[in-house]
């Protein structure tokens, strides 16, 4: 099919500015001028300059005209987003990624209701037991250079005892420090998955919020959770380009924890079937009413189990200090790759996270946040019962910051998310969390904001399912002529 008239003037202009025919601060020709060359109407004109006006390659000045105002970098990231586009085969994907972009660029904004973070509040943050481990680090260090290519050797060993305390062996050469689990997640997808291999995943996982793995050419393949753990009968399509993600303590979205006999089965079968395991443990410490069961890696055997854990749910985030555990080989494979990308996380963070772990303030301060935590996610239960709890069934989480909602009435999640938003309050929908996501859930926070805040947020919910009423898509004709309510 020939592209639209208006897209072939926008090419035209775009090929004049890479030639450099058009420099910054070209006025372009009229409105009327491009009409008459191209023979169009000029509405077709406008809406050319409107799209080169969003990709901020023109701007209009009163009393002056169109004025070419791209960089180089400019035009270069347009084609790169599009290749980009093009290889995620976006499709129902991209209304997602948008709303993540909002979500990310909100997340800032101190005017909204934070329901949507997943970080503990400031006023968890140990700030006295802090000055004293930076006072001491401040007389005690004596410089600050390239950290090995595994990370700042005090540190590994701080860890490997920090993970022993909770049943997982493992030396510091096992050990590898990352900027936060996410460059661990990076790391993995660059270094050790290939193009077109596929990875499993549950349905819904925070994974599908993130576009690092369909960027790179790795399919995402989701299946369904049993009362939201993990089962075996869900694999199918086997091949040997493949690996399984997981997050089995207070899964994010849902909250769910994996039982027992559920990891052992899981174990079992990938062992069997020689899927290895990429094991999301952010959570692990932030358990509220009992500890959860061990991490897959303690029963690891095989050395099938690449383990993430982080200190920035449980601490900081301003940190930026994670970990990956596995074998050795693999551990010195993403350490190359990591000295390739950034040599080394931050030399101060890494000497602030050993001398942390190493006085003895962790334990307590973890918790105090589990106290805290319990308080809080008790209050938000009370709120949600007294307001949403004719337009919504949720589960009760055992740890971890999220309450994952499940909409009773065909409203669609996406347009909450918009509604919510106009009245102060940003949630995230569970759209963001599924590849076939049909908008009937949301996932809330009772980490970051407080109680005050996130009780006005939740009544803020609640007016818009008793005065805006639900998505007209989902309603059936004849319920569109009754009054504006929820439809039941």
């Amino acid at each position: 099919m020939k592209n639209p008239k208006y897209r072939l003037i926008a090419e035209h202009i775009k090929q004049k500015i890479t030639n450099g025919e058009w420099a910054v601060g070209t006025k372009i020709p009229s409105q009327r001028q491009l009409s008459e060359e191209f023979r169009v109407n000029r509405s077709t004109v406008i809406t050319a300059l409107e799209e080169l006006t969003a990709e901020g390659l023109v701007e209009g000045k009163t009393g002056v005209g169109t004025i070419v105002t791209n960089s180089s970098w400019t035009l270069l990231g347009q084609g790169s987003l599009k290749n980009w586009n093009e290889n995620l085969q976006l499709g129902p994907l991209k209304s997602s990624l948008q709303t993540v972009q909002t979500i990310n660029d909100e997340e800032s904004n101190p005017d909204l209701i934070q329901l949507s973070k997943g970080e503990l509040s400031p006023s968890f943050f140990p700030k006295r037991e802090m000055q004293t481990v930076m006072t001491k680090m401040a007389t005690d260090f004596k410089t600050f250079g390239y950290e090995e290519p595994k990370g700042n050797e005090r540190l590994r060993e701080e860890i490997s005892l920090h993970l022993s305390k909770n049943g997982l062996k493992v030396s510091p050469s096992s050990i590898l420090i990352v900027s936060g689990a996410l460059q661990g997640l990076h790391l993995i997808a660059l270094g050790l998955l290939r193009r077109h291999s596929t990875l499993y995943l549950e349905l819904p996982s925070y994974l599908y919020s993130l576009t690092l793995f369909q960027s790179l050419g790795i399919e995402l393949k989701g299946f369904n959770m049993d009362q939201y753990v993990v089962t075996t009968k869900g694999f199918v399509d086997f091949h040997k380009k493949k690996a399984l993600y997981t997050i089995p303590n207070f899964h994010n979205p849902t909250g769910a924890v994996t039982p027992l006999h559920k990891r052992k089965e899981l174990i079992r079968f990938c062992e069997e079937n020689q899927l290895p395991i990429i094991e999301d443990d952010i959570y692990q410490e932030l358990w509220i009413d009992a500890p959860p069961p061990p991490s897959l890696k303690s029963m690891d055997q095989h050395g099938s189990v690449l383990y993430l854990g982080s200190l920035s749910k449980s601490l900081s985030p301003g940190l930026r200090i994670g970990w990956v555990v596995g074998p050795e080989p693999v551990i010195n494979r993403l350490a190359d790759l990591k000295m390739q990308s950034d040599y080394g996380s931050s030399s101060l963070s890494q000497y602030v996270a050993a001398e942390w772990l190493g006085s003895g303030y962790h334990e307590s301060h973890v918790a105090n946040v589990r106290a805290a935590l319990k308080t809080r996610r008790d209050a938000v239960l009370t709120y949600l019962d007294e307001h949403l709890s004719d337009y919504a069934d949720w589960t009760v989480p055992t740890g971890g910051f999220f309450i994952w909602l499940t909409i009773k009435k065909p409203f669609i999640s996406k347009n909450l998310f918009r509604r919510a938003l106009k009245r102060g309050v940003l949630i995230n929908p569970g759209s963001i969390y599924s590849e076939n996501e049909a908008g009937q859930h949301i996932r809330i926070s009772f980490a970051y904001e407080d109680l005050d805040r996130i009780k006005k947020g939740i009544t803020q919910l609640e007016k818009i399912f008793i005065n805006e009423g639900v998505d007209e898509r989902s309603v059936p004709r004849a319920a569109k002529r009754r009054p504006k309510e929820i439809w039941g």
